[in-house]
């Protein structure tokens, strides 16, 4: 239901950022507000070219509002005096969202891990219920551009820290953490304020509103111990029942993290009334989503699996506790501060495979810990694993996982162009073995 008293109208708004959510924000609000737009980078989109000011005509205009793409960092951008001056015009595409949406249901999912995937997963078991869901936000589609939204429709919306962090009033009727580790700390300087991003989400809400918590997780434990909050406050801390899992079908959830997202689900699943029969036939067919833990190849002796979306250790770690006999293929542009904390005993069985420019860094910090060898490329790299892997046929079937545990940014533009030229390698020199 459209709020008439919308405060994003009629008004002087800079949108700050022009990727996909900043274009989106300048689509919505163009036609009943006065619009500026600006970028660090050179744009050369010619619709929108003219309404770019340059930073001299930006510092003279009375702007109401600033709408802040999730990628601008305050500290480092062209516009960091004027933003730290103007903080409190500082809003986000969510806030325009919800100025406009707030009646609407919304189930708002992040974490460090696994927000994607949960998401997909929800939005599927929605979908399963003929209800009109829409998948929204950090996964890709711009939430400002959905259409014929309704009083019926139902957004399931992925939020990352970024997108949180500058949002004002955006708030959830239902949020969920999945899990919170060291991450991102490039931009939010310390764990403390990539924590409080996080926790946003929750402490924005009221008592009309759920939040589910993954309790086993130590700092989101922490929060709950030593916090306040207004919502209903659902933990989860207990695996998923085996005699649960034994009904679901599909390899997919053989990992402990797939797992853990699947509990979640179960108590969303419970909130909403559906039904488990329904949600088991969905659940089964879930293939998830690309470069994230998916099985590529599968055989008697052999599976590989791109986990290309992994970019930090923690991301890797709950895939190689499922496994055994893994290839482990890592490498990228490291996270500040991370730390692979899986012991000797979980990784004896593994051999590590480094890759690219930062390699001394994962040398370091994996020496001790696993096997491995160092390569500059990963091309060399994949054509030593296949080698290894006929030479060690004996022991049983292998497994090959590409799971970077860095970002993509060394030598990819994104995780997706990573995982692209992993699959295309695999095809290349298993083909031609």
């Amino acid at each position: 239901m459209l709020d008439s008293k919308n405060i994003f109208l009629k008004k002087k708004i800079l949108i700050y950022g022009l990727g996909k959510s900043g274009l989106s924000a300048y689509k919505f609000l163009k036609k009943k507000n006065h619009v500026y737009l600006y970028d660090d980078k050179k744009i050369n989109n010619k619709s929108v070219k003219r309404k770019i000011l340059s930073y001299k005509k930006i510092i003279k205009k009375n702007i109401d509002y600033i709408i802040i793409s999730p990628g601008i960092d305050i500290d480092k951008c062209k516009l960091k005096k004027f933003l730290k001056k103007n903080l409190k015009k500082v809003n986000t595409d969510l806030d325009i969202f919800f100025s406009l949406y707030n009646e609407n249901k919304n189930i708002t999912i992040t974490g460090t891990n696994g927000k994607s995937t949960t998401a997909q997963m929800l939005y599927e078991v929605l979908k399963q219920q003929k209800m009109d869901a829409r998948l929204v936000g950090n996964i890709g589609n711009p939430i400002l551009l959905e259409k014929n939204v309704t009083d019926k429709t139902i957004f399931v919306i992925e939020a990352s820290s970024y997108q949180l962090e500058y949002s004002k009033f955006f708030k959830s009727n239902v949020a969920i953490i999945l899990n919170i580790s060291p991450d991102h700390l490039e931009r939010h300087k310390t764990l403390t304020n990539y924590i409080s991003a996080k926790f946003k989400l929750i402490k924005n809400q009221t008592k009309n509103d759920y939040a589910i918590l993954n309790t086993k997780n130590y700092y989101i434990n922490q929060q709950v111990k030593t916090q306040k909050f207004l919502s209903k406050i659902i933990k989860i801390n207990k695996k998923v029942d085996s005699k649960i899992v034994k009904k679901i079908n599909n390899p997919y959830f053989i990992t402990d993290s797939n797992k853990e997202n699947l509990s979640f689900i179960f108590e969303i699943a419970k909130l909403l009334k559906i039904k488990k029969a329904s949600l088991f036939q969905t659940l089964n067919k879930f293939n998830g989503l690309k470069y994230r833990q998916q099985i590529i190849f599968k055989s008697k002796n052999l599976t590989i699996i791109n986990d290309s979306k992994a970019t930090s250790f923690s991301s890797s770690t709950s895939i190689l506790k499922s496994l055994s006999s893994v290839s482990w293929i890592v490498g990228g542009l490291a996270k500040k501060g991370d730390k692979f904390l899986l012991s000797k005993n979980h990784c004896k069985n593994s051999k590590a495979y480094i890759f690219g420019k930062n390699r001394n860094f994962f040398i370091k910090e994996l020496k001790n810990i696993i096997k491995y060898e160092s390569f500059m490329n990963l091309k060399d790299l994949i054509k030593k694993i296949f080698i290894d892997i006929q030479n060690n046929q004996s022991q049983g079937h292998q497994t090959i996982l590409f799971s970077p545990a860095a970002a993509s940014f060394d030598t990819f533009d994104n995780f997706e162009e990573r995982g692209k030229y992993f699959n295309n390698l695999i095809k290349k020199f298993y083909n031609g073995r």
